[in-house]
């Protein structure tokens, strides 16, 4: 199996707080962070609203200088990853930085600086585009803002799979760390696509939720009257360490990574498989890693966007998986407090299963109102439930087919 990996540390930004336990505690009482959007004018638009990040100022985490050559959503994962590593008590200046990495992925990237940029040049020309432009936009910014700010000289990558980006990063630094490359690993995801165009885009393709009349009770997953997904911006990044290691400097630990599996659906670039066989295989392959069986598993932290076709496509999938097993295990889908975070949202998804897992709380799907015949499992419907479980799974789709799983346990969950 290789080494095993631990979760030392956790920051997020998020419609919600940028507070973990304030986070944690708001999710629990089903809270919603979904708003009319505040950032932009939408009077022209169908949709205006979303999980916005409202009075962020990255100065609070970064150098200013710094942060002026910072898209957004760089500048949301460098200050979840800043809050991260002061969660975990790491000193990188005692570590052998050579063995300290990062992996952090975002479905988009700088979005934000695109479309700033785009309108200098067809309004005031070529020669007027910022030399900053390209690496405040492209996807590894990230993290490669990341290493040079901890001066972190192991693995570096960024992961682009749509909404399934952070899951994966979080997943290959689980890997690179269990197959003994290195000791340390800082990863997650962030997005920051709540912009007008990245708005629209989203309209277009008649993914979102139009319930302008009511924003908070946009996001239903599971919910018969469930119209489309709510967008939202953020980040959220933990510190993964190789468990001696954690021992020996005394860090806290939250639980531990024990299974990642990944497939595809390869079938339609937005559409999910309707039968949830690539869902369904992500799952399998994570249990198979971790070397469980499906009653092993006593919470899913459901990808749950509130679409009509993907929330069903998941029920399919955890039935195939779980069998007879899955109607003794709750799910429920953050995104119903939060909106959907794009290639951010496996990272904060990650965050919450791994908290209800050491604190014995399942937090809630809110918006839960009028049961769907299609989606009939245990949704932990408006309220928290106190249930102790040593291991939960997380699952993230994202456009293109890419399905990913992960599994957290309880320290001395196996």
């Amino acid at each position: 199996m290789g080494r095993r990996v631990v979760i030392t540390g956790f920051g997020t930004i998020n419609s919600l707080s940028a507070d973990v336990e304030d986070f944690w505690r708001k999710v629990c009482e089903g809270q919603s962070g979904v708003g009319v959007i505040q950032s932009f004018d939408t009077t022209e638009y169908k949709v205006k609203f979303g999980g916005e990040v409202r009075d962020f100022i990255a100065e609070k985490y970064i150098d200013a200088h710094e942060a002026k050559r910072l898209d957004r959503f760089a500048a949301f994962a460098l200050a979840a990853a800043e809050i991260a590593v002061r969660d975990s008590g790491i000193d990188f200046s005692k570590e052998d930085l050579t063995n300290c990495g990062v992996v952090v992925g975002s479905g988009i990237g700088g979005l934000h600086e695109i479309e700033e940029q785009h309108t200098r040049l067809l309004e005031k020309g070529p020669s007027r585009i910022s030399p900053f432009m390209i690496p405040k936009l492209m996807v590894n910014a990230a993290s490669g803002q990341i290493s040079i700010r901890f001066g972190l000289r192991g693995p570096n990558s960024a992961v682009a799979t749509a909404c399934a980006s952070s899951s994966n990063a979080i997943g290959d630094a689980y890997k690179i760390i269990q197959r003994g490359v290195a000791d340390v690993m800082v990863s997650g995801g962030s997005e920051a696509a709540l912009t007008p165009m990245g708005l629209s885009g989203f309209i277009a393709l008649r993914a979102l939720s139009t319930r302008n009349e009511d924003p908070q009770g946009a996001s239903r997953p599971f919910d018969k009257d469930r119209d489309g997904f709510v967008l939202s911006e953020g980040a959220g990044v933990m510190v993964l360490e190789e468990i001696d290691h954690a021992r020996r400097r005394g860090a806290k630990i939250y639980g531990e990574i024990v299974g990642y599996g990944m497939s595809a659906d390869g079938s339609h670039i937005t559409a999910p498989d309707p039968e949830g066989n690539g869902a369904a295989k992500a799952m399998a392959n994570a249990l198979a890693d971790a070397g469980l069986n499906p009653s092993d598993v006593g919470y899913i932290n459901a990808h749950g966007t509130s679409t009509p076709l993907g929330d069903v496509a998941e029920t399919k999938a955890m039935k195939k998986v779980y069998g007879e097993a899955i109607r003794h295990i709750p799910v429920s889908s953050t995104k119903s407090q939060v909106g959907h975070l794009l290639g951010a949202s496996g990272a904060v998804e990650l965050i919450v299963t791994t908290l209800a897992v050491q604190r014995g709380v399942l937090p809630p799907t809110i918006n839960y109102r009028t049961p769907d015949p299609d989606c009939d499992l245990d949704y932990i419907p408006n309220s928290a439930r106190e249930v102790r479980t040593r291991r939960a799974m997380s699952n993230s789709f994202g456009f293109g087919g890419h399905n990913t799983s992960l599994i957290v346990a309880s320290v001395n969950g196996l």
